[in-house]
Formats: C-alpha cells, sequence, structure tokens
C-alpha cells in the first residue's frame, strides 16, 4: 500500500510547474543519483528533434515489441491522462505504481529543495519513468527528449544510438531564434561515438554534422526515401529497395519510419530485430496524427508549428480536399504562419481555446485568421467547436488541430458525447 494516491500525488508533481522551465542538467543529475542512477539499468534510443520525435519513438517501440524485447517508452507531453508518457511493453504505468513511485519520489526531491535544489515537473517525471523501467527490468528504453536536447532532463542516458527528426523553430525564447541555433540545442544529445540518425538538410544538418564529428559519432543523414503511395489509414513507401507499409497516415511519416529503421539496424540486437521491422512498422499506433476520430468525419492533428502545418496542409489535400478546419493554438506559436498554411485547404474555420492557461484569446487568433479566410466562427471551448464544425461541414471532413492540447480535448468530447457513442 502507498501512503499517496494519485489526485494528490498528481497535484503535487504539477505544483513544481510553478517553478517554470530551467534548462540544466545539475538537479536531475543529483535526483537521479539519489534513487540509485535507475538510468543506468536499460539500454535506450534518445529521440530529440521538432517534428516527429513521437512518432518515431513509437515506430522503434513497436519494432520492439514485435521481436519480444521488453520496452520502455517515455514521450510528452500526454493527450489525456498523465500515465501516457510512461509505458512498458505497450501498457502505460497504472495508478498504483505510478503511486508507489511518487511514494518514494517526494521525500527525495523535498530534501533537495530544502538544501537549496528545486527540481522542476520534467525532471521529476523523467526520474520517475527510468524509475519504473528499471523496476519494470526493461531491456531497451525509447526516450524522446522534451525540449532542446542538451540541457534536457532525459540527457543522462548514455544511448546506442541517438535521433534527431526534423528541426524548425519551435521555444525560441529557450533555444535560439534559428534552426541553426535550435539544431545546435538538439545535436547536444549525440554522444562520444554513439552513431546519430537524422533527416535534416542545410544549415541544421551541417550543425549537426559538426557536432558528430567532435563526438566521433557516425552520422546516417537520410534523403532517399519514396513514397509510393498515401491513404486514409497509412503510407506505403520504399526504401533502400524495400517497401513497407507504415501505420500512420501522412508522407512525412516515410521520413520518420527510415530514421526508425536506420537506429534499429546500429542497436547491439540489430540482428534480432531486423525481421520485424517491416511488421512492427506496420502495426504502429501513435494518436493524434492524422487520426480519424471513432469513425466519424473528424481528423486530429496534433501539428503546432509553422512547417508542421505546412506538411499536414499537403497530405491534407492529398488525401480528403478542402475541409472545416477547428483551430486553437498556444500564445508561444507562429500563429500566423499555420493560419496562412491552414487557409489554402479550410473551406470555414471555427477558431476556439484549447484548455491550458497558456492558450491564446479568441479575439487575437480570429483577427489573424481572417487575413487569410473569409468564413470564420468561434467557440470557447474545443467540444462545442467540434460540435459547431459538424453542424456547418456539408460533405466535408473536419480537421481539429493546433496544439496537443486541442488533441486532448477532442479525445475528451468524444469520450463524453454520445455523437461518439
Amino acid at each position: 500500500m502507498t501512503s499517496i494516491n494519485k489526485e494528490d500525488a498528481l497535484r503535487w508533481l504539477y505544483g513544481l510547474s510553478v517553478h517554470g522551465i530551467k534548462l540544466g542538467l545539475i538537479n536531475i543529475t543529483e535526483l537521479l543519483k539519489r534513487v540509485g542512477n535507475p538510468q543506468n539499468s536499460f539500454r535506450s534510443i534518445h529521440v530529440a528533434g521538432t517534428d516527429g520525435k513521437g512518432s518515431t519513438c513509437a515506430m522503434i517501440d513497436s519494432v520492439l515489441r514485435e521481436s519480444g524485447i521488453r520496452t520502455g517508452l517515455y514521450t510528452s507531453p500526454h493527450l489525456i491522462d498523465f500515465n501516457e508518457r510512461i509505458a512498458v511493453s505497450g501498457r502505460n504505468v497504472s495508478d498504483d505504481e505510478l503511486c508507489a513511485l511518487m511514494d518514494g519520489m517526494i521525500p527525495v526531491v523535498d530534501d533537495m529543495q530544502r538544501e537549496g535544489m528545486q527540481c522542476t515537473f520534467f525532471e521529476v517525471t523523467t526520474a520517475i519513468a527510468f524509475l519504473h523501467f528499471a523496476r519494470m527490468k526493461v531491456e531497451y528504453a525509447v526516450v524522446e527528449v522534451g525540449m532542446g536536447g542538451r540541457f534536457d532532463a532525459t540527457n543522462l542516458i548514455l544511448p546506442e544510438v541517438s535521433v534527431i527528426t526534423n528541426i524548425s523553430l519551435e521555444h525560441t525564447a529557450y533555444l535560439g531564434d534559428t534552426v541553426e541555433k535550435i539544431a545546435f540545442e538538439k545535436a547536444g544529445i549525440i554522444k562520444e561515438k554513439v552513431p546519430v540518425i537524422t533527416v535534416n538538410k542545410g544549415g541544421p544538418l551541417e550543425v549537426i554534422r559538426t557536432v558528430a564529428s567532435s563526438k566521433g559519432s557516425e552520422l546516417i543523414a537520410i534523403d532517399d526515401v519514396s513514397v509510393i503511395s498515401l491513404e486514409e489509414d497509412g503510407v506505403k513507401m520504399e526504401y533502400k529497395g524495400k517497401t513497407y507499409v507504415i501505420g500512420l497516415p501522412g508522407d512525412y511519416q516515410a521520413l520518420n519510419a527510415a530514421m526508425a529503421i536506420e537506429a534499429l539496424e546500429r542497436i547491439s540486437c540489430s540482428g534480432r530485430v531486423r525481421e520485424y521491422i517491416a511488421d512492427g512498422l506496420k502495426d504502429v499506433k501513435w494518436p493524434g496524427r492524422m487520426q480519424r476520430m471513432g469513425g466519424l468525419p473528424i481528423i486530429l492533428d496534433v501539428t503546432h508549428t509553422s512547417a508542421g502545418s505546412e506538411v499536414l496542409v499537403r497530405n491534407i489535400q492529398k488525401i480528403y480536399g478542402k475541409v472545416v478546419v477547428v483551430f486553437g493554438v498556444l500564445d508561444d506559436k507562429d500563429i500566423d504562419g499555420i493560419a496562412r498554411n491552414l487557409s489554402k485547404i479550410a473551406s470555414k474555420m471555427i477558431v476556439t481555446l484549447p484548455d491550458s492557461e497558456r492558450a491564446t484569446p479568441l479575439k487575437r487568433v480570429s483577427d489573424v485568421v481572417k487575413k487569410y479566410i473569409d468564413i470564420v466562427f468561434q467557440a470557447n471551448d474545443v467540444g462545442k467547436a467540434i460540435e459547431k464544425a459538424m453542424e456547418v461541414r456539408g460533405d466535408e471532413m473536419v480537421l481539429v488541430t493546433g496544439s496537443l492540447f486541442m488533441a486532448g480535448d477532442s479525445l475528451k468530447w468524444l469520450r463524453r458525447t454520445s455523437v461518439g457513442s
């Protein structure tokens, strides 16, 4: 029995958010040391980047599980439930397991605070994930970077391979105001003589190449992926003479799959997993990526950057044509760039507020959107926005996008509404 319930545990954990984001490795190093350095008990694959981190992690995890390997998967943020962030062999950490982990973690964090070391929400969550993986005797952990890479709390692992997905402008207040500066932060996950896989080109690739060279690390830069066909429920691709079917829609998933393939070819048990790559990629599941909601005429996508929305628009055009867009965004995003891209596929747009303190006010979003789209409605929450979209869509699909919070709110709406039953 634990002395804390999940509600109280998460209240304490989220309370650490008042300390904001602190990039650095001093506190997480000490915290992990005090709980026994669990990150040293499993092998790992480390994934950084701007777009496609979660999908790439999910693909690698899917292949490893297909081959019978006991995996840990650490991603962020979650869509509905905190437990989604930490999974072992495809099963999210249970409430009882989470409470047991928190029961031991809270006094350690409190002791550190009394000594002048204030841990953040993400540092503690990372330590909990690593401790869970150690207790569950995970063989391989697939670990997604939270922000940046160089000073991210996850950067205490020594992976067998590092992956850097597509880089675009994000978190510029923390990571820098150019893609090259951001690439430098992301490249901070590269370790001595540990191979690194990337799909980046141009300036970001040169930054990654320089860092990899300084570390004596092999660099695999992918640029020869061919998309054969694009469907509502996945994509068929060819890579190095082999054909694969990816269980996630979007042509960009082909590049993510290629990175997953190259990463899996460079881990110490590559011979064990190689024959399962095709099946793992075909069976992969990852919510919020051009996802059809419960058989409804609704597509859910977590895209929240200008570059990501450009790719999303290209794929929506190919598969669906014009759509009604439900759009909400956080206040640190490129609203103008995203809205401009979405206007190419939006017959109408319903502007709304994702459930976050950082949600951009309706008027501000509406003012930007109206520069590009003639028919714009407003709704105070995502559920009402979806219902309005369903009302005005005619025979068009509805696309919900702009934020991970939008995706989470949409899935909650689907759970509670009679429309989704």
